[in-house]
């Protein structure tokens, strides 16, 4: 907090007491209000956007993915198979194209960064950084007791209460 103006009561040289009154000017609380507003739209907009998405949950309980394409959503269980982790590519490329998915950059891959098995999360990143990497998706993270239930209803619930991010430097491994 920096004062623009200092207001001073009394004389220099009399025996009244020196009052010293901190101003704000009232443009910087216009920017602060302007700042909480930009943050506001950003969270609308990135509600709106994410539209089309693949929801990732490799967590070693309950393994599944979901898919939002056209507004109708598909839930497919997975066995994690640690021994062959590219069957589980295959079955996410099979799923999306059966449900005819367009991965461009319109396209969000949500994952379930933990805490949870440590290879599950990490197979989840590298799937969703390599759609990224090959496709341009958009790729955004949630904490898994943000996720009560595996359905639409609550993932939307993620959306609406801003509960995913797109930091995905931090996941959270069970030892």
């Amino acid at each position: 907090k920096s004062s623009i103006f200092i207001f001073v009561e009394g004389y220099l040289f009399s025996s009244n007491r020196w009052y010293i009154i901190d101003i704000i000017p009232l443009s910087s609380i216009v920017l602060t209000e302007e700042k909480e507003l930009f943050v506001i739209i950003k969270k609308i907009i990135s509600i709106q956007v994410i539209k089309d998405f693949l929801i990732i949950n490799f967590t070693g309980k309950n393994d599944s993915i979901g898919l939002r394409v056209n507004n109708n959503f598909f839930i497919k269980k997975l066995q994690m198979n640690l021994k062959n982790n590219s069957l589980i590519v295959n079955n996410i490329f099979n799923f999306t194209s059966k449900k005819k998915a367009i991965i461009n950059g319109q396209f969000s891959v949500i994952v379930n960064i933990g805490p949870g098995s440590f290879s599950g999360v990490r197979i989840s990143l590298a799937i969703a950084k390599g759609m990224k990497l090959a496709r341009g998706v958009k790729i955004y993270g949630y904490q898994g007791s943000d996720l009560p239930k595996f359905d639409l209803k609550n993932i939307e619930l993620l959306f609406k209460k801003n509960l995913i991010e797109n930091n995905l430097i931090k996941p959270l491994y069970l030892s």
